[in-house]
């Protein structure tokens, strides 16, 4: 009978086949290479291109934020931007918070 308890453990005495423990680690070292190539590259160059624009925040520029109010500079310091979205209405806002500038003579409303 090969139901017998003794009979499995006979089997798993067998010697398992060692493998290259380098080879072992394949699988991971490509899964970060993917992850830095699709995810953190990518990701970096944003923050880049975005940081680069909010230092060349300049005063007349037409700009949407990232909650997506849609303005005029007025005023500009160091860590805020006094935005107008109206007339007559001013918005304190942090830089950052620019999402982009839109071209020239979009806001035809203010």
């Amino acid at each position: 009978m090969s139901f017998l308890i003794s009979d499995a453990l006979a089997q798993g005495d067998a010697p398992a086949a060692a493998g290259d423990p380098f080879l072992a680690l394949l699988p991971l070292v490509l899964f970060a290479v993917v992850f830095y190539f699709l995810l953190i590259r990518p990701q970096a160059k944003r923050q880049k291109e975005h940081r680069k624009m909010v230092e060349s925040l300049a005063k007349g520029d037409e700009v949407v934020t990232i909650g997506g109010m849609a303005g005029r500079i007025a005023d500009l310091g160091d860590n805020f931007v006094l935005l107008d979205i109206a007339e007559g209405v001013h918005v304190k806002i942090r830089r950052g918070a620019v999402e982009s500038i839109m071209p020239k003579g979009t806001l035809k409303d203010l």
